[in-house]
């Protein structure tokens, strides 16, 4: 069930934000702001201030929305996230015993990978969905095109490399989902506190994304 919950949310919203952040009151405000320009789906990488205390702060504000985690290295942080409230949770690599933990507490797993081989093993040892990343490195939007023939059946979510401006390319190339961070978050409005501009942001990003329709091709209007 909770695999089926994050999927239907992931075709609901199509977008992650991703808060990398030094201080937990700047990452709390961070994401107020994108909720404010409609996003429900926050990772708070586990490499934040206190990303622990915030999940379970956000989870307590913002009953709408899905609270995940990334940037996790090992099983007793992935124990440590579930244990303050994580709802998903992102992975660099791919971990077989991560994998494992994430599963045996019915808790989606998205572990990193970038290859065909890397995302096969991902998908069959119980993922939820694929992450792809670095994806720009790879070829962007064109990359995750050419996986969709021998790896169709796979969601995936590429991060590094989507922006505001070809979010919706990702989409219409197959992707799942997409995650977006500094694109997000630009350092300039983080350090001015322009939320507003982040909120602005934000409210472009799913607007694009809502009006996408799975029959239109890139390019069509």
């Amino acid at each position: 069930m909770p695999d089926q919950v994050w999927l239907s949310q992931l075709q609901k919203h199509r977008a992650i934000a991703v808060i990398r952040a030094s201080d937990m009151r700047l990452a709390e405000k961070m994401a107020m702001a994108v909720v404010c320009g409609g996003m429900r789906l926050i990772e708070i990488t586990w490499n934040s201030h206190r990303p622990g205390e915030l999940i379970t702060q956000l989870r307590a504000e913002l009953p709408g929305c899905m609270i995940g985690t990334g940037t996790l290295f090992n099983v007793q942080q992935l124990q440590n996230a579930i244990a303050a409230g994580a709802q998903f949770l992102f992975t660099p690599h791919v971990d077989a015993a991560m994998i494992q933990a994430a599963v045996a507490k019915d808790v989606p797993i998205i572990p990193g990978a970038l290859t065909p081989t890397e995302i096969v093993s991902a998908w069959t040892l119980g993922a939820s969905c694929v992450k792809v990343f670095p994806v720009q490195a790879v070829g962007g939007v064109s990359y995750i095109q050419s996986l969709q023939a021998p790896l169709g059946e796979i969601p995936l979510i590429p991060t590094g490399g989507v922006t505001l401006e070809n979010a919706q390319e990702f989409i219409q190339a197959g992707a799942m989902a997409v995650g977006l961070s500094g694109k997000l978050f630009p350092q300039t409005l983080v350090n001015q506190g322009n939320w507003q501009a982040i909120a602005s942001h934000a409210h472009q990003l799913t607007q694009r994304l809502l009006t996408y329709s799975p029959t239109l091709k890139v390019g069509d209007s």
